[in-house]
């Protein structure tokens, strides 16, 4: 039996409300930090500038997901739309590793092309876009854990709160001083920050798409489970994949000759929903020893 999900129409909903307010308020910050950067004359500004460019899209990109993500189910797209959301999310991971290399060439050019830097208004400008980095994050935050997509967009905000922090500390420094360097060795900090979350975020995604299993669960810990359920002697074609990252799916074969199907189906579906948090399962109970002997020499579990 099955029904419509409203608790996850009721969530989708609260995350499409607030992806929509940080987008306001970041693409507001975004037009100031801008302007404030040519100005100043700061480099380290201006980096956080373009990385805060990349947090408007990956929120437009979030937010876009996740009105998608609710389209239903058709006869081409059986599993609907739901994996917009990964490739949300690995976009985000490439736009993190391209604001990375952008930092790093805009360094080598100011070390080439130095420049005079107006540190009270890097301080102003960084201050207050870390106070519109820490009220999207405190918004994003309780959904971060639940959605790739949205932790994607968290990440990018955290990121550039960090950012500030650093252009923050760096104008106090040049104030106090004069040591301009100070500006280009903030940016260069604030691109090695963001590699290895963009790193993280890219693997987890490509997981995702490449239908792998996900990294919260333990195969083999799995297999013998299934394994050590009354009655079972064997399983083969375990399949574990994931369509989102909070939607995981398994198909097994399970050869149990001499048990009531209908309460090992029950045994196992609730084992994996317990356990692992799999609720998606299709499990085909075999009581033909010799289709259990086809599998013997590839991909046959069996007890011994």
């Amino acid at each position: 039996m099955s029904g419509h999900d409203h608790r996850h129409v009721e969530v989708t909903e609260g995350s499409a409300k607030k992806l929509a307010i940080a987008l306001v308020l970041t693409s507001i910050f975004l037009v100031v930090e801008i302007v404030a950067g040519f100005v100043t004359e700061s480099l380290a500004l201006l980096s956080d500038a373009a990385h805060m460019f990349t947090d408007v899209i990956a929120l437009a990109i979030a937010l876009i997901a996740v009105h998608i993500g609710q389209l239903p189910a058709d006869d081409k797209r059986t599993f609907g739309y739901q994996r917009f959301e990964i490739l949300a999310a690995l976009l985000n991971a490439l736009m993190l590793f391209m604001i990375a290399l952008y930092i790093v060439y805009e360094v080598y050019k100011r070390f080439t092309q130095p420049a005079e830097i107006h540190s009270l208004g890097m301080l102003v400008i960084a201050s207050i876009g870390l106070i519109i980095n820490l009220i999207s994050m405190r918004i994003l935050a309780s959904d971060a854990n639940n959605r790739l997509n949205i932790k994607g967009a968290y990440l990018e905000v955290l990121s550039d709160a960090i950012g500030s922090m650093g252009v923050i500390a760096g104008a106090i420094v040049i104030y106090y001083t004069d040591w301009k360097w100070i500006d280009s060795a903030v940016a260069i900090l604030i691109g090695l920050w963001v590699l290895p979350r963009a790193w993280i975020l890219l693997k987890q995604s490509l997981n995702i798409l490449l239908e792998g299993v996900p990294e919260e669960i333990d195969i083999e810990a799995l297999r013998q489970d299934l394994l050590e359920l009354p009655g079972v002697h064997g399983i083969h074609q375990l399949r574990v994949w994931a369509i989102t990252s909070k939607n995981v799916h398994l198909t097994v074969h399970v050869f149990a000759p001499l048990v009531n199907q209908t309460r090992l189906y029950r045994q196992a579906v609730d084992m994996l929903s317990y356990r692992y948090g799999i609720t998606e399962v299709t499990l085909q109970i075999e009581t033909d020893i010799s289709l259990n002997h086809e599998h013997t020499h590839t991909h046959d579990f069996s007890k011994h």
